[in-house]
């Protein structure tokens, strides 16, 4: 699979490799990163990255052209992601690391698509993706980097995350994204995309982290010329175990590499070298 979906559109970032979990400190210990952390900003790591250990955000949606409004293909998939908490930064910035990967499906069936109109089917996969966080006039600031040297893609969001109450149990965090770009291989990529996070305080709900996602890009060139509307809606679970049995089965037999988020920088620098094009799934940059 190679690369069909853009993202967050954000600069380089450097970080350490030591991974916070929840704070255990005893009397007399000093704070961890993370309980430095503003209340928003550790709150949107703790729901969007976890404590220490890997989570999943599920998605499950639909594809369509426009302005004609067909249903042209489902999507379901994944990412895994963990949370670094970097000591340097004393709790002011925070890491995430994650995988990503997508694959479209049959609008009728629901079966995973590898053929189109004779032509191979392109689904979404990052091997990784590299975010740091922080707060920075009344909004979180994300900065994100992939790709494969001499191609890294080091970006920073444009607009930053912002946040609300919607009630008095949920928070929403929105990520609006206005990408316009040329890729390392020469294409122009122009996207709208928008993320509503619902961060739902504990007990309320049996899901308490909930996302809703939409966007406006071209089509994929295998699927032909035109534009798409891009619907899904996310939820985070805390093992693969929790995955509907369809996507868990396809992960294990085409994506298993990406049941388990980046181990650390270490292994992320080494995915950036040049030569990782043989991972399934990573960019193509030619």
């Amino acid at each position: 699979m190679r690369l069909i979906h853009s993202i967050l559109s954000m600069l380089a970032l450097t970080v350490c490799t030591t991974v916070y979990g929840a704070s255990e400190s005893g009397a007399g210990a000093a704070p961890s990163p993370r309980d430095q952390a503003p209340e928003i900003l550790r709150r949107w790591m703790d729901a969007r990255a976890g404590t220490g250990k890997p989570v999943y955000w599920i998605g499950e949606g639909d594809i369509y052209a426009s302005p004609s409004g067909e249903k042209l293909f489902g999507i379901m998939g994944f990412d895994a992601s963990t949370v670094i908490w970097p000591a340097e930064f004393k709790g002011q910035k925070a890491v995430q690391l994650t995988r990503k990967v997508y694959a479209l499906t049959d609008p009728k069936t629901g079966e995973v698509l590898t053929e189109y109109k004779g032509k191979v089917v392109e689904g979404i996969a990052f091997p990784y993706q590299v975010f740091t966080y922080w707060l920075e006039n009344g909004r979180i600031r994300a900065t994100a980097e992939y790709g494969i040297e001499p191609n890294l893609i080091k970006t920073t969001s444009v607009n930053g995350l912002g946040w609300r109450s919607m009630g008095a149990d949920t928070l929403v965090v929105n990520a609006p994204v206005f990408v316009n770009h040329t890729m390392p291989n020469g294409k122009h990529i122009e996207s709208w995309e928008s993320y509503d996070f619902f961060l739902h305080a504990p007990g309320t709900v049996a899901v308490p982290y909930q996302l809703t996602f939409v966007a406006y890009h071209d089509l994929p060139a295998w699927a032909g010329e035109g534009k798409a509307v891009n619907h899904m809606v996310s939820w985070r679970v805390e093992s693969p175990d929790e995955f509907p049995p369809k996507l868990l089965a396809w992960a294990k037999a085409n994506a298993s590499m990406w049941l388990m988020p980046p181990k650390d920088m270490k292994e992320i620098r080494a995915l950036q070298q040049p030569g990782q094009s043989g991972i399934k799934g990573w960019i193509d940059k030619k």
